[in-house]
């Protein structure tokens, strides 16, 4: 089958293209204009200049595909102009749609967040029975993640059938931006951080959800969405995984939520609002620690099959692929490449 991708450059995108590869599919991915296109066209995409504001780009883009995932979004806790987030995360979310429609596209598979869930608290777990408003979230991207969710939902019918996946968060190799996630097991490896928000959150496996996104394409039901989660844990734990995988041994100081709140508001006002870049601690980064979430993924693993793994042997791949790719130098991690083919 011929399927777009959007997002593909991205470290979900680019592991859904692979594993559509590796299932013996064609991939189109949606790139802008600038970015590296070695990776993915080595990986075998072919590469369909475009971008999600450019509604013109997006009808070339799905002309002749048997499905599309919309795996792309501005995934920031901070942007010099704020409607910039909901421009392309749901007006272009929109637009797609649209396209995708207009070109007879049956199926369209859109990646949503766990993070569009409600938090009820520690020690909960939501489910897909669960349903957040835009008032019960902490930052501007998990707004927009939930207003696309629901335009996506909205839009299935008979013509054009739409699942929505929900990943909790990714862990593994190709995390090229790299996410914040990413960003967090280079603090560890650079030994760097300052310290860290105890906070409830689910990692999956970056392989396991995007396998998940082709398992909701071929399995799931139309206007259903599906957590793909992995394991519930804290960051504390993921620290001790970081350990386990890595053999590198840290001591990470808890913060206690005011002063890192305090301290995320001052970088947030000085860098972001006098010196106009990006804060090194985002104060809706902040906000959205605190917003802890479990996850239950029973019904992904019910309806489509879903098989998530373990995720230490995640944490340790994606540390290896870091250094092995030049992000990080540190003495006791094999610099072996690790290979991005999908289970």
């Amino acid at each position: 089958m011929n399927f777009l991708v959007t997002g593909v450059t991205g470290f979900v995108g680019s592991a859904v293209a692979r594993h559509l590869l590796s299932n013996g599919h064609s991939v189109r991915g949606l790139v802008r204009e600038g970015h590296d296109l070695s990776r993915i066209t080595a990986a075998g995409v072919e590469p369909a200049a475009g971008d999600l504001l450019d509604r013109g780009s997006l009808e070339r883009a799905v002309a002749g595909m048997d499905g599309v995932f919309h795996v792309a979004a501005i995934y920031k806790f901070w942007t010099q102009r704020r409607d910039e987030i909901f421009d392309v995360n749901v007006g272009g979310t929109r637009s797609l749609i649209e396209a995708a429609r207009t070109a007879g596209v049956p199926r369209f598979v859109f990646t949503s967040s766990i993070g569009v869930f409600p938090s009820r608290g520690r020690g909960t777990v939501v489910s897909e029975t669960d349903h957040a408003t835009v008032d019960d979230l902490p930052d501007d991207y998990h707004r927009s993640k939930l207003l696309s969710e629901e335009l996506a939902l909205s839009a299935s019918d008979a013509h054009m059938e739409v699942v929505v996946v929900n990943p909790t968060t990714p862990i593994g190799e190709g995390d090229v931006k790299p996410t914040p996630t990413g960003r967090m097991i280079l603090e560890y490896l650079r030994h760097r951080f300052p310290g860290y928000l105890d906070l409830e959150i689910n990692f999956v496996d970056v392989r396991d959800a995007a396998a998940g996104h082709l398992a909701a394409f071929e399995r799931g039901r139309a206007g259903e969405r599906y957590i793909l989660g992995g394991e519930n844990t804290t960051i504390r734990g993921a620290y001790s995984m970081l350990e386990m995988a890595t053999g590198l041994k840290r001591r990470p100081v808890r913060v206690p939520y005011p002063i890192a709140a305090l301290a995320g508001a001052v970088d947030t006002f000085a860098e972001g609002r006098i010196l106009g870049r990006e804060p090194h601690i985002p104060y809706a980064g902040v906000k959205a620690v605190r917003h802890p979430l479990h996850a239950d993924s029973s019904k992904a693993i019910r309806d489509l099959g879903f098989a998530p793994g373990p995720v230490q042997d995640a944490f340790g791949r994606s540390a290896r692929w870091f250094a092995s790719n030049g992000y990080v130098k540190v003495q006791g991690i094999n610099d072996d490449p690790v290979p991005e083919a999908s289970r």
